[in-house]
C-alpha cells in the first residue's frame, strides 16, 4: 500500500505541474481574448492555439506514462489551424478550463495532505522550539499544552492515513477530464494512427519471418548436423560391432555423446522459441533466472504484474534477456538494474547499466529486434545511451487481454 501511495503522490505531482501550465495558458487566453475584440489580439491566436495543444499533449504523455493511454487526435505534420471547426481544439480548450481549476485544486489537496501529516506527526518533537504564541497545528489551531501537542501529533497520523487511502482516488479523479476530453472525437481523422498500426503490424510480420529464419538456421546448422553425426557414428558402431564386438564400447560412447549434444542443441532451439520457465515460474521467476545468470551483478525489482498474456510475458522476457546479453558483451558495466511492473494496462520494463554507453540500433542488431518485438504489440521502446553512459532501455507493452 505504501508503494501505491507514493505512486499516487507522483501522479498528483505530475498532474499539478500540468495544471499550473494550464492555468498559465488560461491566463494567456484571458489577455488575448479581450484583445481580439479590438483586433490587436488576433495575431496571438495562432501562438495561443499552439501553446494550448502543447500543454494538452504534455497531459496526454503524462497519462500515457501511467498506463492511461490517450491517443492524440493531431497528426504530427498538421498545423494548428482551422480551429473554428476542429472539435479536438475545442475539447482541448474545455480540458484547459477544467484542469486549471479542478485539476489544480485536486493536485494541491493531494500534495498538501501528506505534508500536513508529516508536519503534525512530528510536531511533538520540535514544537518547543517555536516562539511563544506561534505553536499550532497545520490548520492553524493554537496549542499551548502537552495534551494539545499530542492531539496534533495524532492528527498528523490521521492526515497520513487519509492521504494513503485517498491518494489513488484523487489521482484518478484528477486525470478523468484528460481521459474524457483529450481523447479523439469520433469525427477526427485517425489516418495517422491507422498508418502507424499498419507499420507496426508489418514490423510484426517481418519479425515473425526473421524468427522463422533464425529457427530454421538453428535447426539446419546445429541440431541437424548433430543428428547427422549421430547417424554416422551409429553406422560406424554397427560395423565395429560386426567386426570386433569386444572393442565396440568407445564407438558407442561417441554415439551417446553426439546424441546428448544434439539433444542439448534441440533444447536450446526450443527455449529460444518460448522458454519453458515462463510456463513453470511465470515472468517474475523467469526474470529472476535470467538475472541470476547475468555475468554482471544485476539488481532486479519486479512489482505487481497481475495476469499477463503469454505473448507479452515472452516479449518482456526476451527484451530483458537480450538487453543483459548486450550489456555483458559490449557495455563494460559493473552493475545492472532491471525493473518490471504493471501500471494500469501497461507493462513497463526498464534495463539500465553503468557502462560506457554508445549503444545504437542498426539493422539486424539485437536492439532492433527488441524494438520490432515491442512495437508488434503496439508498445513503445526507448533507448538512451550517451557516450560515457549510462545506457537505459525502456519498453512499454499494452497488456490488456
Amino acid at each position: 500500500m505504501t508503494g501505491d501511495a507514493f505512486e499516487a503522490l507522483d501522479r498528483l505531482a505530475g498532474g499539478l505541474g500540468t495544471a499550473l501550465l494550464a492555468l498559465a495558458t488560461v491566463a494567456g487566453w484571458a489577455v488575448v481574448g479581450p484583445a481580439c475584440l479590438v483586433g490587436i489580439g488576433l495575431p496571438m491566436v495562432q501562438p495561443m492555439l499552439s501553446l494550448t495543444r502543447s500543454v494538452a499533449e504534455r497531459e496526454r504523455a503524462r497519462l500515457g506514462r501511467w498506463g492511461e493511454h490517450v491517443v492524440s487526435p493531431y497528426p504530427a505534420t498538421r498545423p494548428a489551424k482551422g480551429w473554428r471547426t476542429d472539435p479536438a481544439t475545442w475539447r482541448d480548450l474545455a480540458w484547459l478550463a477544467v484542469h486549471s481549476t479542478v485539476g489544480l485544486l485536486l493536485g494541491l489537496v493531494g500534495i498538501i495532505l501528506p505534508i500536513m501529516g508529516v508536519r503534525d506527526a512530528s510536531f511533538p518533537l520540535w514544537w518547543h522550539l517555536l516562539p511563544e504564541g506561534e505553536t499550532g497545528s497545520s490548520l492553524g489551531i493554537p496549542v499551548h499544552t502537552w495534551s494539545g501537542v499530542i492531539a496534533v501529533g495524532l492528527s498528523g497520523f490521521v492526515w497520513l492515513a487519509v492521504s494513503i487511502l485517498c491518494g489513488r482516488p484523487i489521482a484518478r479523479l484528477q486525470s478523468l477530464p484528460g481521459r474524457r476530453l483529450l481523447s479523439p472525437h469520433p469525427s477526427v481523422d485517425l489516418s495517422e494512427r491507422v498508418a502507424r498500426l499498419t507499420a507496426t503490424r508489418a514490423g510484426a510480420l517481418a519479425a515473425h519471418a526473421a524468427e522463422l529464419r533464425r529457427i530454421e538456421r538453428s535447426l539446419h546448422d546445429g541440431a541437424q548436423n548433430r543428428l547427422l553425426a549421430v547417424v554416422v557414428m551409429a553406422t560406424a558402431a554397427k560395423r565395429a560391432l560386426e567386426r570386433d564386438p569386444a572393442n565396440v564400447g568407445p564407438a558407442l560412447d561417441r554415439v551417446q555423446l553426439a546424441a546428448e549434444q544434439a539433444l542439448t542443441e534441440l533444447r536450446g532451439v526450443v527455449r529460444s522459441i518460448l522458454p519453458p520457465i515462463l510456463a513453470d515460474r511465470g515472468l517474475a521467476g523467469a526474470l529472476s533466472a535470467v538475472a541470476a545468470d547475468s555475468p554482471i551483478p544485476c539488481d532486479l525489482r519486479v512489482g505487481q504484474l497481475g495476469h499477463l498474456p503469454l505473448s507479452v510475458e515472452a516479449t518482456a522476457y526476451f527484451t530483458v534477456a537480450e538487453a543483459l546479453t548486450n550489456a555483458g558483451k559490449h557495455s563494460r558495466a559493473t552493475r545492472l538494474r532491471v525493473e518490471a511492473a504493471r501500471h494500469g494496462e501497461v507493462l513497463r520494463v526498464e534495463v539500465e547499466d553503468n557502462g560506457v554507453g554508445g549503444a545504437w540500433e542498426r539493422g539486424g542488431s539485437g536492439l532492433a529486434g527488441i524494438r520490432r518485438r515491442v512495437e508488434a504489440h503496439d508498445g513503445t521502446f526507448t533507448l538512451t545511451s550517451p557516450r560515457g553512459g549510462p545506457t537505459r532501455m525502456k519498453a512499454e507493452l499494452p497488456c490488456a487481454s
